[in-house]
Parts: structure tokens; sequence; C-alpha cells
């Protein structure tokens, strides 16, 4: 990572020094005095960033270090903030050049003037002083520590395979049986409800326990509901999330007040069984509640409840016919389980050299899961030396003997946080912003990233590309867990578990890295007034002025709003802005962004799920810009000045919003979704094909509109990216006749998603894609040369396929028909007759198999060949006729 990235550790010293270093270049010779002190400047700042570096890692730093390496950050993001500053105070009425870098040799032709000279020098002096006064305070630039090296790779499949078996295996199917026998033992339909209130630390899996009950007993109820609840709850917003799950069939839902939502969602249970997980409760306060959301009439009813604290457990069995279960950390034989399936492939012995030390690391983390999975993840990243996993053993002290259940668990954050490289430390801080219990998209996580300046290109690699990395790194290390993939075995969003949350706030907290507003519990007192990154939780328009009164916001470089009901400050205010991001602001109004184009460091936008109708027209001023997030606005065209955005890499839009001529501008472009083809000018359409970094497009045409000219100006574009940087294609729409007919040359395409329609048969260029990795088609009757074409593509990992067969209704898989890489395959038929088999040494990858409406005919009786797909270890089938042996086959 040796760009000049934005970090926890360092603050903004590696993005100074580079724009110091954009001073030193030859337009500015001429000046040599000031030349001189810039380099003694950047002397200066290499060693305090050195320094910085090394003490980032250092657990327990010398208090003088603390408080100097506090000074230094501050002192950077300052100079950063004045450097800004002067370039803009140069172009403010000129048109604004894209980029730092390209502002400073804008502005260096103006320099002559004896005014503008004077001014950079006397700021350059300025910062000369500042860094002699810190330096000063500190006589000494040395630590004793070392840095560690870490791996950056793709999500390790045992790390997911861990959550999996967390879920699912490690000890949980004793506890899972005793809840479900409290829960209906003895309950008839003319019994009250029932409740069993689940007890324990937090980090001991009740959430998990919880889950596995509701996801085995919830489709024998008519209404069920799975519930968070946050430490700081906002009974409305959960009542509404209990309405809107509860009441499938209802009309009306419509509500105003706690009254009103208690009496809608009574009415929706009334005189049905309901199945109700209310997870994590931190007070009774909340429960007494809750509890009136769920009517005693509804007989055969269960409920469960988790919580961390005892007394809460009592009230909510008092309130029903309820039994207190207090999970029990898991014994040494699941502990070991846990532990060796993140460590090592299920075909991998255990190293002998290693087992001594490993039973005392897990001696050490008595039976806790999440310690485990965190303990574990560090470790993932360690040689398989004994010395190494010593150290680490040793590390961790006798913190969880003396307290298993506080100190002892954050003593294993901070271990395996302080094992981290700096720009994870700085990823995983950032998460500080999210509200408990919030599923994050991976997406919008990493722009915000690439917004802040944690991650950037590398080599080949996009900057987006250096961001999964990272958070595939953070998921390996069991530091964030996935909360949804897709069907081809993605991660698509994530969360933090409470207790890691905890951990990063105070972090954040400490470094003055976040600033979060709203939440009771934490006191803005403890933290510096001066704001670096300012997050609104839950703040409502009485006190939304109260809490800002004595921050100083003219510094703020990240702002977030979640959840919140008050009016934020006006932009104006926060002239460095570099991330924005009011996603479900429902109180944004267009006027509120007038002064948006007046953040020239803005480089991420979110206002997805916001009411605007219109952007400013001037929003291509905006030349830092790099992701703008569009979804689920009123937004229905695109501004002309849009076309400027040269620096724009990720646009996200609803597919009805119209684009300006001039598409071909923006060749920065990386990411484009959901474009209506239809509705879009020529220009756009034939300006497609010249953006050569486009790597992932999503083109939709939702109306029968598009004309002949059009559909060719659409392939003809398709093939240019084809032959440029495209790596993934998904279409959405009826252009069977066109693709079909239409020969496409796609050789970068690594992923292809064709939706809406479906082909008389495999396209014959679809044969020639060598890159491609995940494919979804649809074919109308398919025929054994449709499985040898697709079976040759030599990289695919994962296939879709859907459509009936032809009419002997027959598909026959075998070594010579190809897959041999495949890793997934997914099957809908159409809930038409379908006779498949599973030949000797076909798809030898194959680890998961899906499928999806079909009728197995007669002949499949004895499983379809099954047990020829030595690597499987997944089956699902979703509305599978006519072979009740299926199931038994299967296992």
């Amino acid at each position: 990572m040796e760009a000049a990235l934005v970090s926890a550790a360092t603050g903004v010293l590696k993005p100074v020094l580079g724009k110091l270093a954009a001073l030193l270049g030859d337009e500015y010779k001429r000046f040599k005095g000031v030349r001189k002190e810039i380099k003694f400047l950047m002397d200066e700042l290499d060693a305090m960033h050195a320094f910085l570096l090394k003490m980032s890692e250092d657990e327990d730093p010398d208090l003088q270090d603390k408080v100097w390496a506090a000074a230094v950050r501050e002192l950077s993001y300052d100079m950063e903030d004045t450097i800004d500053d002067f370039m803009q105070n140069v172009d403010d009425k000129d048109a604004k050049p894209d980029g730092f870098i390209e502002k400073i040799k804008h502005s260096l032709g103006k320099l002559g003037k004896m005014k503008t000279r004077h001014r950079i020098g006397s700021e350059i002096q300025d910062m000369k002083k500042l860094v002699i006064e810190v330096a000063d305070r500190n006589a000494r630039y040395r630590t004793g520590v070392t840095i560690s090296n870490s791996k950056n790779s793709a999500v390790d499949p045992r790390a997911l395979a861990m959550f999996e078996h967390a879920s699912k295996l490690e000890g949980i199917d004793e506890p899972k049986a005793e809840i479900i026998k409290l829960l209906t033992e003895g309950v008839s339909t003319n019994e009250q409800p029932k409740l069993v209130s689940i007890v324990g630390s937090g980090g001991m899996g009740k959430t998990t326990l919880a889950n596995q009950v509701y996801q085995d007993l919830k489709e024998k109820f008519e209404c069920k509901a799975f519930i968070s609840v946050p430490r700081n709850p906002d009974i409305m917003n959960i009542l509404r999330t209990i309405l809107a799950e509860v009441s499938q069939g209802c009309t009306n839902t419509e509500a105003r007040s706690i009254q009103q939502l208690l009496s809608k969602i009574n009415d929706c249970l009334a005189n049905k069984r309901y199945f109700v997980v209310v997870d994590d409760i931190w007070d009774e306060d909340a429960w007494n509640v809750i509890k009136f959301a769920f009517p005693m009439s509804s007989f055969g009813s269960i409920i469960i409840t988790t919580t961390r604290i005892n007394d809460v457990a009592k009230s909510c069995c008092s309130s029903f016919n309820g039994a207190i279960y207090s999970i029990r950390p898991l014994n040494p034989v699941h502990s070991k389980e846990l532990f060796h399936r993140r460590l090592f492939d299920s075909k991998e012995q255990f190293p002998s050299h290693l087992e001594k030390v490993s039973d005392e690391i897990l001696k050490k983390c008595d039976g806790l899961p999440l310690v485990i999975i965190a303990i574990s993840g560090l470790l993932a990243n360690k040689e398989r030396i004994e010395d190494l996993w010593n150290q680490v053993k040793d590390s961790i002290g006798h913190a969880l003997e003396r307290n298993p259940t506080v100190k002892g668990m954050m003593k294993i954050l901070s271990l395996s946080y302080f094992d981290l490289p700096p720009h994870l430390k700085s990823c995983l801080l950032y998460m500080s912003i999210f509200l408990e219990d919030s599923i994050i998209e991976r997406r919008c996580l990493i722009g915000r990233w690439l917004g802040e300046g944690f991650i950037h290109k590398e080599d080949r690699y996009t900057a987006y590309d250096v961001g999964k990395r990272c958070s595939n790194d953070l998921l390996n290390r069991g530091l964030i867990q996935p909360a949804e993939t897709n069907d081809y075995g993605e991660v698509k969003s994530c969360r933090v578990h409470d207790t890691i949350l905890d951990f990063i706030i105070s972090k954040s907290m400490e470094e003055n890295f976040v600033t979060l507003l709203g939440p009771p519990n934490l006191k803005i007192e403890t933290q510096s007034k001066v704001v670096r990154r300012l997050c609104v939780q839950g703040v409502n328009k009485s006190n939304s002025t109260i809490l800002t009164a004595e921050l100083v916001l003219s510094h703020v470089r990240a702002l977030n709003v979640f959840r919140s009901f008050g009016l934020i400050p006006s932009l104006e205010e926060f002239r460095h802005l570099c991330v924005l991001d009011l996603k479900d602001f429902y109180r944004l109004r267009e006027d509120h962004l007038e002064n948006i184009v007046r953040l020239f460091q803005l480089r991420y936008l979110n206002l997805q799920g916001t009411r605007i109708s219109k952007l400013p027209e001037q929003i291509g001023r905006l030349g830092c810009l790099e992701v703008l997030d569009l979804r689920g606005t009123y937004l229905k065209e695109l501004p002309a000045s849009t076309v400027n955005l040269r620096k724009l890499m990720h646009l996200l839009v609803n597919h009805d919003v119209k684009f300006p001529d001039g598409i071909a501008k923006m060749q920065a472009l990386e990411t484009l979704e959901d474009v209506d083809a239809s509705i879009q000018p020529f220009d756009f359409l034939c300006g497609l094909g010249q953006l050569k970094n486009l790597r992932n497009l999503q083109l939709g045409s939702y109306t029968n509109m598009v004309g002949e000219e059009h559909k060719k100006a659409i392939v003809s574009s398709l093939c240019k990216l084809g032959t440029k940087n495209l790596r993934s294609l998904i279409i959405r729409n009826d252009w069977g006749d066109l693709l079909h007919v239409e020969s496409l040359c796609l050789p970068t395409l690594e992923d292809l998603f064709i939706c809406y329609t479906a082909f008389p048969q495999v396209p014959t260029w679809v044969g020639s894609l060598r890159n491609l990795q995940r494919l979804r088609l649809a074919v109308e009757g398919l025929k054994q040369d449709d499985l040898c074409t697709l079976g040759a593509l030599p990289t695919l990992l994962v296939l879709y396929l859907d459509g009936p067969t032809e009419s002997n209704a027959k598909l026959r898989f075998s070594g010579e028909v190809g897959f041999r890489l495949l890793k997934i395959f997914i099957y809908g038929g159409c809930l038409e007759p379908v006779d498949l088999l599973f030949g000797t040494g076909s798809m030898p990858k194959l680890e998961r198999l899906e499928l999806k409406y079909i009728q197995i005919v007669e002949a499949n009786s004895l499983g379809f060949g099954i047990e020829n797909l030595p690597c499987l270890t997944s089956v699902k089938c979703i509305v599978v006729e006519g072979d009740d042996g299926i199931v038994e086959a299967v296992k």
C-alpha cells in the first residue's frame, strides 16, 4: 500500500507529503526560498510518518508518544486543509481543473504575482512553525516495536465455512433441542404463548442459537418475525419493523404513534399462531413496551428473547408463560472443531507439533465462540511455526482466566487489531460509524473507503479490487462477519458483532478518528471538539442544534447521517468534506444541495433512498468526485454537466434515469448501473463503447421502444467494451433475438448474467468467452449440445441455468461434457419434467448443487447419480416434484 493513503495511525501525512512534493515541481523553481522551506517540511514530516507507523503497532505505547502522535495526526489534517484552502482561493474564479495536482499546475502560472507569491510563502512559514512546535514537544523519534506482516487474499472459504459451522454444527444441536423442547413440550392450541429467554454474555452465540431455532420452526407458524434491538432503542422503529414482518395480508398498516403501532400489530396477529424472536434486549423499559405487541390470546404461539442481563430475562419470563435458558460455553471438543475448521482444510491433518500450543490457546478462549473465531482469524495469517503460535498464546496472557466475559475478550480483540497492517486498521475503525446490528452493503463500504483515501489503485488492480481484498481480509480474520451472500457464493453485505463494535468505537474516539453524535452513552466531552469524521445517529429536531453547538465542523472530512430526524447543518460549514452519505435521509430537499458544488474535495456522494428529484445543474464542478450513488431517488434525468465529472469511477442510478449527451467524456468510469437503453439518446449508446476503463455494466430495456439502429449501436458498443476492460455484464431485457443472432466479442468478460430473455439455444458466441467464470442464462428446450458448449468453457466456476429441456427431457452430464472447474450449479426447470443424470467423472469440483422448480422423472428414483460428485457439500431443492425418495438419495 505505497500510495498516499489516509490512515488512522498517520492521519493525512502521506497525502500532505504528496501535495508538498507537487509544489517542488519544475514550474516552481524560481521561488528558491519557499522551495527550501518545503523541503524542510517534507523531511520532518517523513520522519514523523515513519515514527507513527512503528508506534501504531505498539499495543501499550508510552504516554508521551501517544500524546505526541495525536498532535502530529491533528497537525497533518490542519496542514492539508491549509494547502487545499489556498488552492481553492487561487482557482475560485476559474473553472475547476481535475484533482489536486492539476490544480497546482493550473495555479502556478499565476504565482508570478507578488501577492500570490507572498501568500503561499506565508502559509509555508506558518506550517514550518507548527511542525517545529509539535516536534519540540517530543525529544525522540523511536519505538521498540516491530511491524507485522499480513496477507491479503480472496475470502478464505474456510472463513465463511467457520461462520456457517458456528451457526449450524459446533455444539448447537444439544442446546437447540433443549430450547425447542421448552417451547413446544405440552403446547396446545388452547394455551397462551410460551416464551424462552436465552441469557449469556456477549460473544457466546445467543443470536446464533436463537436463529437456528427460528429457522427450524418458523414455517409452522402463520406469522413470524426476527427483530434485533439496539442498545439505545428507537421503539417506534422497532415496532415498525415488527409490523412490516408480520403484516403479510394485512391492510392499512400506516401508524403515527406507539399506541397505533401496537394496535396494528395486535390486529395482524389476532387469532393467528406466531413465532417471534426479539434479539439482544438491553433493558426492561424497552421490553415493557415491546411485549404489548404480542397478544396473549393467540394460542399456541412462541417467543424467544435474548439478553446479556439476568434481570431482563426474568422480566421477559414474568410477562408470559416463560423459562430462562442460560447459554453455556462450547465444550473442549466443539471448541477444537470450530478452531480447526478455520485454520485447516477438512482433508488436512492437524500438524502434531501445534497440538499442544493450540490446546493451551483454546483453554484461554474458555469456549467463547467469538473469541475462538477472532484468535483463529489471527493465527490464519501466521506461519505454522510453534514459536509464533506460542507468542500469540503468551500475548493473550491470563486475562480470560480472570474475567472471561469482558476484559479478556477485549484483550483478544486488541491483539487481533494490533496485528493488522495500518491500512486495515483504518478500514476496520471506519466501521464504527455504523449503527449496531446494521447490515452493511459491501459495495457502499468500499466506496466510503475509497472516498476517504484508505485505499488506492495498485498496479493492475483497481481501487475497488483493493477494497474487496481489504474486506476479504477482515472477513478472514473474523473481525467482520458475512451477513448476506448471493446465489453465486459472493458476500454482498456484512455486519460487525456488537462486542467488536464496542471495541472499535472506543478506539475511534480515543484517536479522534470518528465523532458519533446521538448515542446518549457516548460523551462528546471525552473527544476533541475539532471533528474530522462526523456520524449523526438518531438525532431528532429538538436536540440537533444543542449537540453540534460546541463542535468545530469546518474541518470535517466525512459526514454520515443514519436514522436521523433532525436537520443537518448547512453544507457551507463542511468545505473540506470528502465523503457525504445521506442515504435514506428523508428530510433532504433539493435546496439542501445548493452549496454542494462548492465542496471541491468531495469524492463520495450517496443520496440513495432520498426524495430528491433533481441535482444541481453545476454538479459537474465536483472535479474530485469518484463515487455517486443515486439509487432509490426520484431523479429522472442527469444534468448536462454530469459528463464533466472526469474522475467519476462508480455511477449507480435507477433504471429510469436519462443521461445527457457526452458520456464518452467520462473516461474514468469503471461501474455503470442500472441503465435503461430504451430511453437514452443515440449519442449515449454510441459513446458507451468508448469508455475504455468500464469494468461493470448493468444494461436493460424496460420498454419495447428500442429501434434496430439503436440495438446495433448497443451491440457495437458492447463489442468495443469487450476488447478493453469489461469484466461484468448484466443484461435485463428481452433482447433474445438480437443477442442470439449477433456475434458478440467479449474476450475479457468474467461475469455474464442475462435475465428476462430466453434463447432457443446457447448462442455460439458464448462458447468463445474463454475467461468467463460466472454465467446465468435461460434456454428454451435445453439440448445435449448446449451442455457441451457450456462445459467447454475453460474457467467456468458458477453456472445458473434456466429453462426446460427438449421433448425427451434428458440432461446428461459426464466427464466428456466438461465443467472441469465448476463449483456451483443452479438449475431451474420451469416445473417441466427432467431426466437428470450425473455420470462418472462429471463436474469433479462441484461443491454446491441447487435444483429449482423441476419435476424429477421416475427414472431418477435412485438419486440422479449424485454419488458421482465427489466434492459435493450442499444440495438445495426448491419445489422439486415427482420423486419422494430424492431427500434420502441426497443424504
